[in-house]
């Protein structure tokens, strides 16, 4: 993998070990790159045979034989999976970068294979459909409720043909969206704004400290840099008072993947949009905004457009009336924060 090599049994690999930490947390420091697709592989076969067994249980279904056991199962894959996407939004590297770019489409793979099981989903669907008979605790409806409704969001009720196509649309976003992250990323890596003494009016010690360490790291001795990592560009954007400087930062914020070159996300996102709309369409939606609403409280676009409309209006409404929203000028409202940051916390 990657010219990874990758451990020979489950004894070398920390992740398919009991963890004996505080609170059961992981031994993270023993944690290599290289432990994770093995550790995936592993678990995805445990759970496909958990799986397996749910959907091929000779007897009727039942809350305990179907759903209880469907939350009971993936354990081994719930654990290898929040291990590494931490660590992926956290402490990245092109190691982690790689594997991510692996596994993402075997996850969307294997999602696939749980939620168009035809078999699996006749038996929740018999359960729902006599769920006022089950006797159920109101914990317990509320879960098969749940589950019903994300195998029918995920295509479990469509025919063959729409769910091949289906599956193959997941795959896809799942490899783009991964894509798309690592491309914000690599941006934001390579950004930063290196600054002389006379650039940091404003600036708390804090930041000015930590604005030197970035530069010192980048080969730039007795000078500062402010990078797109949030500790940094957020403190800037708040205490800084060069509006220019702040403008530059801000601008590189907003611009991360859309860059040209390699890592421009466009074309991503071109994709994407394409895809989810006929992801939509299959599963029997007007589009993707009705798709990704529906089940949500707001439930329809036009409904999210009217809450949005009437916090408009009551926010337009306050600044004429000159509310504490409006502020006065040193009082740090809305107008205040707009013209100029706050001075708090500078030293």
């Amino acid at each position: 993998m990657n010219g990874m090599t990758r451990p020979t049994s489950a004894s070398k690999n920390p992740l398919l070990t009991d963890w004996t930490g505080p609170f059961g947390l992981p031994p993270l420091p023993a944690i290599k790159p290289e432990h994770f697709r093995p550790a995936f592989d592993r678990a995805l076969a445990a759970h496909r045979a958990e799986i397996g067994t749910i959907s091929a249980n000779p007897a009727a279904p039942s809350f305990d034989n179907t759903i209880e056991a469907l939350e009971k199962s993936g354990h081994d894959l719930d654990r290898v999976s929040n291990v590494f996407f931490v660590l992926a939004g956290a402490d990245t590297g092109d190691e982690i970068e790689a594997v991510e770019r692996e596994v993402s489409p075997l996850l969307a793979r294997h999602s696939n294979a749980l939620y168009l099981d035809r078999v699996l989903y006749a038996r929740i669907a018999a359960l729902y459909g006599r769920r006022a008979t089950l006797g159920l605790t109101a914990e317990q409806a509320r879960v098969l409720d749940r589950y019903h409704t994300r195998f029918v969001r995920a295509g479990a009720a469509l025919d063959k043909p729409a769910q091949d196509r289906l599956a193959t649309i997941n795959e896809r976003l799942a490899s783009l969206g991964t894509q798309f992250g690592q491309n914000v990323l690599a941006d934001e890596k390579a950004y930063a704004l290196v600054l002389e003494e006379g650039d940091l009016a404003g600036l708390p010690d804090f930041a000015r400290a930590a604005a030197c360490a970035a530069a010192e790291e980048r080969g730039h001795a007795s000078k500062y840099a402010i990078t797109l990592a949030r500790s940094s560009c957020e403190s800037f954007l708040q205490f800084s008072s060069r509006r220019d400087l702040r403008e530059k930062i801000f601008q590189a914020w907003i611009k991360r993947g859309e860059n040209g070159g390699a890592t421009d996300n466009k074309a991503i996102i071109a994709e994407m949009v394409r895809l989810r709309a006929e992801r939509a369409k299959l599963l029997g939606f007007a589009d993707f905004a009705h798709y990704r609403l529906d089940d949500a409280m707001a439930k329809t676009p036009a409904a999210v457009r009217d809450l949005l409309d009437g916090q408009a209006s009551a926010f337009e409404h306050d600044l004429r009336g000159g509310d504490a929203l409006s502020g006065d000028p040193g009082g740090g409202g809305f107008a205040g924060f707009c013209s100029e940051p706050s001075q708090k916390g500078s030293g």
